[in-house]
């Protein structure tokens, strides 16, 4: 078994097409979706299309939740932006899918953890607000219960493999399409990859266990970091450059 797994692709229509050529040009046709689709002030609407024309099984991110499940009012910016871009029918098609998986029996998938899909997983937030690997024995109580030997999750947009002391392997593919953001829970901090390209990672079940590869692949970014920027949305437009979001930025955004 060999398949590709996405997320987190946030309304990157450029990184999101950039990484479906990759995956084609791998020979793989088998993809997930972890979720977060859409959610940014960047191309909600080109991302469904984009979405509608592969066989991918996905489950939902918090982001997705949020666009379903709040009065448009009530939603954050990127959330109302990607909101007001959607057909009905793709706010329908998020309501049909679930907050978690077991597919092919053999691969669990979650958004965040198994319980929320609003919960680091692999990172932890420390009081100061930097964002650090979590201690591995609080990743591997959050894994009782899986039988499964693969588990998939996102919503950090860190790619991270980490293997339990069982043996089994916790994987997050990284970012589709943002590479920085900042967050204000439990306290304000910042997520950076370090890097602009779009994330992915490919699987292959091998005699001795699993295989993991991490990809990352260019894309024109900047054209994505202009777009953000004429929406008035300088920390989305900074990451996207980037990679980075600077202590400048981070400051302007967190004291409002």
């Amino acid at each position: 078994m060999k398949f590709a797994a996405i997320a987190d692709i946030h309304g990157n229509s450029l990184a999101l097409q950039a990484v479906l050529e990759d995956i084609a040009s791998e020979g793989l046709s088998d993809i997930v979706n972890l979720g977060d689709f859409f959610s940014s002030p960047l191309d909600a609407e080109g991302t469904a299309e984009l979405l509608r024309g592969i066989d991918a099984v996905s489950i939902r991110g918090n982001h997705d939740r949020w666009l379903i499940e709040q009065a448009p009012e009530e939603m954050g910016r990127s959330d109302r932006i990607a909101h007001d871009q959607l057909a009905s029918e793709t706010l329908d098609w998020i309501r049909t899918l679930p907050a978690t998986m077991i597919w092919r029996d053999e691969i669990f998938l979650c958004h965040g953890t198994p319980e929320d899909d609003n919960t680091y997983w692999l990172e932890q937030v420390t009081e100061d607000g930097r964002v650090r690997s979590a201690a591995l024995k609080d990743i591997e109580a959050r894994a009782q219960g899986i039988e499964q030997k693969l588990i998939l999750c996102a919503h950090t947009h860190l790619p991270r493999t980490v293997a339990l002391a069982d043996g089994r392997l916790i994987v997050n593919p990284g970012s589709v399409g943002c590479p920085a953001y900042i967050d204000t829970e439990p306290v304000p901090h910042k997520v950076q990859a370090g890097h602009p390209g779009a994330c992915y990672a490919i699987l292959e079940k091998q005699a001795g266990g699993w295989s993991v590869t991490h990809r990352q692949v260019p894309y024109d970014n900047l054209e994505m970091a202009r777009l953000a920027m004429d929406r008035a949305a300088p920390s989305w437009a900074e990451g996207l450059a980037t990679g980075w979001i600077s202590n400048e930025t981070f400051a302007s955004i967190t004291a409002t």
